[in-house]
């Protein structure tokens, strides 16, 4: 009998507020309160993220963020600064000792991203999870080191035609695994480059060409492909299936629990929205 784990489709929500709730679900999930969880959601106002280990004052440029009415959020996993605008953001939250769930960080991105890899081919596009074995592969889809997300590769890379199509992060708390990431619509690289902080204009230049040629969106492949733009709720529903399917279980829709509710409530006033914890660095 195939397992079922829950599905959640948020829509789009306050940035403190989908951090909140990725946590809640996480202590949940480790309390035995409800199963393994896989939700989707989106960002209202559109909002940069930043990595846990990141130094917020030294990276961002919080004046041309607040210009641009985008919201900010440190998110508690890691990786580097990513803007969500259009795209679909998923979070996975699973015990470590779940079936199938390698301990190690890198072999489990893998088989939580399987579902990942489907989605994208069920939306005609030739994705692939590429291994890079050495540091000599790592460089491949490197720069010379932005504080943009998609700008940093793992040992595991998400590509299509060469370039990398999905930034995700994980971290373990609790004995728990949450794994959350951008799957990009469409993508202002501008707007993602003038919102970070350079040593000068020239690097800021160099380095956002490299971007350009390293990261792509859906639908500026399938622009390129010379198809139609795909819309969200298309993208929505092909990824639900190929995560199931990744994953080998069947995703039923459930909405959240009053704890849960609760305890993200308490974790969007004690730190997602409390600049202690989004300036801690």
């Amino acid at each position: 009998m195939t397992k079922q784990w829950r599905f959640l489709s948020s829509g789009r929500q306050h940035p403190a507020y989908n951090m909140a709730v990725d946590e809640a679900i996480l202590t949940a999930h480790s309390e035995g309160k409800v199963p393994p969880t896989v939700r989707f959601y989106g960002w209202d106002p559109a909002t940069l993220s930043i990595g846990y280990f990141q130094r917020a004052a030294e990276e961002i440029n919080f004046e041309q963020l607040k210009q641009e009415g985008l919201g900010f959020v440190r998110r508690p996993t890691g990786g580097r600064a990513v803007l969500h605008d259009q795209e679909l953001t998923y979070s996975i939250i699973v015990a470590e000792n779940y079936p199938g769930i390698p301990r190690s960080v890198t072999e489990a991105y893998r088989v939580l991203s399987e579902g990942l890899v489907l989605g994208f081919r069920k939306l005609g596009l030739d994705a692939e999870m590429v291994q890079l074995a050495s540091e000599d592969d790592k460089r491949k889809y490197e720069s010379m080191g932005s504080a943009a997300c998609f700008d940093s590769p793992s040992w595991y890379e998400l590509v299509v035609e060469g370039r990398k199509i999905a930034g995700s992060a994980q971290t373990r708390q609790k004995q728990v695994v949450l794994q959350h990431g951008s799957i990009l619509l469409d993508m202002d690289v501008d707007q993602l480059f003038r919102v970070l902080l350079f040593r000068s204009e020239r690097l800021q230049e160099r380095l956002r060409q490299q971007f350009v040629h390293k990261a792509v969106a859906i639908n500026d492949l399938c622009r390129d492909l010379g198809r139609a733009v795909v819309a969200l709720p298309e993208v929505e529903d092909a990824f639900r299936i190929g995560l199931a399917e990744g994953l080998g279980v069947e995703l039923v829709e459930e909405g959240l629990t009053d704890y849960e509710r609760a305890l993200a409530e308490q974790l969007m006033a004690d730190k997602y929205a409390n600049e202690t914890w989004n300036l801690r660095r």
